[in-house]
């Protein structure tokens, strides 16, 4: 019996520009608000492509705490699920931002593995109106997905989506610092 070598946590990620609504990925993380309920920027546009029982599903949860995630179905969407974490509000780095950013992708990929969800993308968590630097930010979510993937070999695909050229490019450059 051969045993095929899983790939490296650098060949199962990869850094797309594009909008993170129309990929055909099992899961698409949405950046949420504390209430699950639709927000602006990427919140919003998820809940509006996803359609409204999205918002009827959302209710049910009750809310989530920073750093943590639920998952819904995706609805009208082409992902068959959306993970939804709730990234902290930047307060200059010494409020325990990045360890709550860690632990939104850190919830996340868990709740993908419970769900044997083998493809996922995520946007730029918290880096809209939560103010989060996106040249922090990108540097903990690659961080913290490459160390995640490194123990976890069922998630097969990770993608992280920027929806402009700036942040693409900055991902870009966090993705050769790994």
């Amino acid at each position: 019996m051969t045993i095929e070598p899983v790939a490296t946590p650098q060949e199962r990620m990869g850094i797309i520009q594009g909008d993170i609504t129309k990929l055909t990925v099992e899961a698409i993380v949405n950046a949420a608000k504390s209430s699950l309920l639709g927000g602006g920027g990427v919140d919003g546009a998820i809940h509006q492509a996803a359609g409204e029982d999205l918002l009827f599903e959302c209710q049910q949860l009750n809310g989530c705490p920073t750093g943590e995630a639920r998952i819904t179905d995706g609805y009208l969407l082409p992902a068959k699920y959306i993970i939804h974490t709730v990234g902290p509000t930047w307060r200059g780095g010494r409020s325990s931002e990045p360890e709550l950013l860690a632990s939104c992708y850190r919830e996340s990929l868990a709740l993908a593995k419970m769900y044997g969800i083998e493809t996922i993308a995520f946007p730029a968590i918290s880096c809209g109106s939560y103010g989060y630097p996106i040249e922090l930010a990108a540097k903990v979510a690659l961080e913290t997905v490459a160390s995640v993937l490194e123990h976890e070999p069922s998630i097969l695909g990770v993608s992280f989506v920027c929806f402009d050229d700036d942040d693409y490019d900055i991902y870009v450059e966090a993705f050769g610092m790994l």
